[in-house]
């Protein structure tokens, strides 16, 4: 049977055909995403193996960057400490999360190449686990963002219904990218690379290290920046801040467009994913 399903999935049948099996392919995956959050836990296990603090290191390194960027640039742009190390630390936070999730997705399927020629299981099951593992992670730099919040008195006003929304869609959001890079890295190996240059770059262009407020209202640099959206969505409601209507419009239409997206690339490209490793 397993033969056979295997067989389906390299072989080809026409669009129609094709888009039938990604749709069976995610459907079997949405019933494996135990299998899926097994893999991404043995992931972040594996690579903390034999060390004291396991995958807490993640904690300790995160909360280092946080102090020493959070201290030295408000000292350099002349803010209130009180107000700028919150600010810094959940952009880190989640700014890391986001790009996690889509530099690891360049090698979703590179790095699953052994089980996916020699079993069946649906390749959506390797992007849920680069998904979980990177969610794994931020649950371990959730510490710093509670200890920040708690030590400077910022948890008073947030809004954590509307914190776990905008978390949500920044992990949909960084999930089709990260499809769609695992895709195109199957295929093209100088993909990584260029994806992790964009992210480096992203960042400076994010208000991750630097306030908003130094643009004008709606300046392109954060109207047409996709990471500041997915940003705000979950740093405004932890800090208390009004988040804007076109944020969230935003978000919404690239999690409905880029998943449409997203999928129409796999069902075109799922039976050469496997020859392409």
């Amino acid at each position: 049977m397993e033969a056979a399903q295997h067989l389906l999935r390299i072989g080809r049948r026409g669009a129609r055909f094709e888009f039938e099996m990604a749709a069976a392919d995610l459907n079997g995956s949405l019933k494996r995403l135990g299998l899926a959050w097994s893999l991404a836990r043995h992931d972040v296990v594996a690579r903390y193996r034999g060390s004291i603090l396991g995958p807490f290191w993640i904690t300790l390194s995160m909360g280092l960057m946080v102090l020493g960027i959070g201290f030295l640039y408000a000292s350099l742009f002349r803010q209130p400490i009180d107000q700028f190390l919150p600010f810094v630390a959940l952009g880190l936070v989640f700014f890391q999360t986001m790009s996690g999730i889509i530099t690891e997705g360049c090698d979703t399927f590179v790095l699953a190449r052994g089980m996916l020629s020699q079993t069946a299981i649906p390749m959506f099951t390797f992007v849920w686990r680069t998904i979980f593992r990177n969610a794994i992670n931020l649950a371990h730099h959730l510490v710093i963002v509670a200890a920040v919040l708690a030590y400077f008195g910022a948890w008073r006003g947030m809004n954590l219904p509307l914190a776990a929304l905008g978390a949500l869609l920044l992990l949909l959001n960084a999930g089709w990218l990260s499809m769609v890079a695992g895709i195109v890295s199957a295929r093209f190996r100088d993909i990584p690379p260029v994806v992790a240059s964009i992210m480096q770059f992203a960042i400076f262009m994010t208000p991750v290290f630097w306030l908003p407020t130094v643009f004008p209202e709606r300046h392109a640099v954060l109207l047409f920046n996709p990471f500041a959206h997915m940003l705000q969505a979950v740093r405004g409601p932890l800090l208390g801040e009004a988040v804007p209507g076109i944020t969230w419009v935003v978000l919404v239409v690239m999690a409905l467009v880029g998943w449409a997206g997203a999928f129409f690339l796999f069902s075109r490209t799922r039976r050469r994913i496997v020859h392409y490793l």
